[in-house]
């Protein structure tokens, strides 16, 4: 294992290099594949720090061009809501 496997690739989930390489021997071939083997992209940013990151990996290793790998599907919210928006609509809550 070389000093580039340890590199923090998500750093809210504190996953590295060599745990989204190990996803992708694994099977995985989206970045969604990957997010569900490792929980890259899960965490507060919601992939806002790591998708391109996870995304240029998962291009090296597998050959394919990045526009095919982005955009990963996003589920809303995608970043904190107050709950009187969506209980009242008025976000006063």
């Amino acid at each position: 294992m070389s000093d580039e496997d340890d590199v923090i690739i998500c750093r809210c989930q504190e996953i590295t290099r060599a745990e989204i390489e190990k996803a992708i021997a694994g099977g995985a071939r989206t970045v969604d594949g990957v997010k569900k083997r490792t929980r890259a992209g899960m965490g507060l940013c919601q992939g806002k720090s790591c998708q391109r990151l996870v995304a240029q990996i998962l291009s090296r290793e597998t050959g394919r061009d990045m526009a095919d790998l982005l955009p990963p599907n996003f589920r809303v919210p995608v970043r904190p809501v107050k709950i009187g928006i969506l209980t009242r609509g008025d976000g006063d809550a």
